[in-house]
Order: structure tokens, then C-alpha cells, then sequence
């Protein structure tokens, strides 16, 4: 866990910076860099940066989690890394859809396909709240390999839309989180490959069925 731990420190830049592109962020690999250095990167936006320093956030959470074996695959660190993750851009960072005084969400374009709407959140967020504990229960009592939960976990979380934003970046950080807890290193999908990876996207909203994307990212694993 130690060396997946020190591996995954090493490449933050690498990796926040493969999140943050591929939900659109024009910061390129060295100004993400620079601005982790402490140094403003002129010509960009506010939100694009705060983005960048969101998911720094999030990253060193999820590190510093494993490391002291408190991370778990429960909605708890889910909402802390959310909170941490999505706190410029979603409504309520932190509580799922419902939780809060404001309900709805959930809805994402899916191209041709039309629009994809998850699940109503329910009084409280109880639907969603529901949904992640049966997801939790199969992933750890029916699913044999800490591999398979956490990339199985990212596909579903993502279709789930438990939160109003920031929901493919939480799960992310969820899987890179459960994969090192599990002395695996951490698997980030990469900006270099976003044109697959948003074309993935759409069956998996459309049908539910994960297998391409699972065999994605497995593909996209460190060598």
C-alpha cells in the first residue's frame, strides 16, 4: 500500500490534470503544475482554476484517507471527497441529491441518445441513499476481487448521479481510493484518451451495461 501510495503522490499533477481535462478544463499538464507550485497561471478563468486547486484537494484527501485506513467504500468518504472535489460547482458539495433544500438534478445529455435521467432523489435523498447501499452491499459481499469493486463502483456511481455535480471525479478518486487501500495502484483515465472515453460514456448512461467501459479502464491501468 506504501509504494501504491507513493506512486500515486508522485503523479498528482499527471493525474488531476487527466481529471480536470476531461471535464473540459483548458489548463494544460505544466500550468497545472505551475499552479500546484503555488504560482498563478495567467489567462485562465477563476472557475478553471479553482477547479484545479478542488481537485488537489481531493487527491491529497483520498491520499492521506488511505493512509491512515480511513478510507472506506461508503457514502461518508464519498461525501468528504465530494465535498472537497466539487465544492466551486455543485449545489450543496458534500450531501447527496435530495439530502438538502434543494431536489431534482441527475439529468445528463447523452448525444444522439438523448438525455439520460437517473433516479429522483427521493425525501431526504432516501432513494439515492437506498441505490448506493444496495450498490455497496453486492460490490463487497458478491464482487470477490478489490479490483473489480472499485472499477464496477466508478461505473455505477457515475450512471447513478448521486451528486449534483462532480460525480465522475468523486468516483474517480473513490476508485483510486479503494484500489491503494487494496495495495493496488491507483488507475486514472487519461485527457489523452477523452474522444474513447466520452464515447463509452454514452452506452453506459443509455443501457447500463459496463463491460466496455470496465475493459477501459483496466486498459488505461499503469504498466
Amino acid at each position: 500500500m506504501d509504494r501504491a501510495r507513493s506512486r500515486f503522490r508522485a503523479s498528482l499533477p499527471e493525474y488531476i490534470w487527466d481529471a480536470a481535462a476531461l471535464e473540459g478544463n483548458p489548463y494544460t499538464l505544466p500550468e497545472v503544475q505551475t499552479l500546484l507550485e503555488g504560482i498563478t497561471v495567467t489567462g485562465h478563468r477563476i472557475a478553471d482554476q479553482d477547479q484545479i486547486l478542488a481537485l488537489n484537494d481531493g487527491f491529497n484527501l483520498t491520499d492521506e484517507l488511505v493512509g491512515t485506513s480511513k478510507f472506506y467504500l461508503d457514502k461518508a468518504t464519498s461525501d468528504e471527497i465530494h465535498a472537497k472535489v466539487a465544492v466551486y460547482e455543485a449545489i450543496e458539495s458534500g450531501h447527496f441529491r435530495g439530502e438538502g433544500s434543494a431536489g431534482g438534478g441527475g439529468h445528463v445529455s447523452i448525444g444522439a441518445l438523448g438525455t439520460f435521467h437517473a433516479s429522483e432523489p427521493g425525501e431526504n435523498g432516501t432513494t439515492l441513499k437506498r441505490e448506493f447501499s444496495r450498490l455497496r452491499a453486492y460490490l463487497l459481499e458478491d464482487v470477490e476481487d478489490p479490483r473489480e469493486q472499485a472499477i464496477a463502483y466508478f461505473c455505477a456511481a457515475t450512471r447513478r448521479q448521486f451528486y449534483f455535480d462532480g460525480n465522475k471525479r468523486t468516483a474517480k478518486l473513490m476508485m483510486a481510493g479503494h484500489l491503494m487501500q487494496n495495495s493496488y495502484d491507483a488507475i486514472s483515465i487519461s485527457a489523452r484518451r477523452q474522444l474513447e472515453f466520452n464515447q463509452l460514456l454514452a452506452p453506459l448512461f443509455d443501457t447500463g451495461e459496463a463491460t466496455a467501459m470496465m475493459q477501459f479502464i483496466i486498459d488505461s491501468r499503469p504498466a
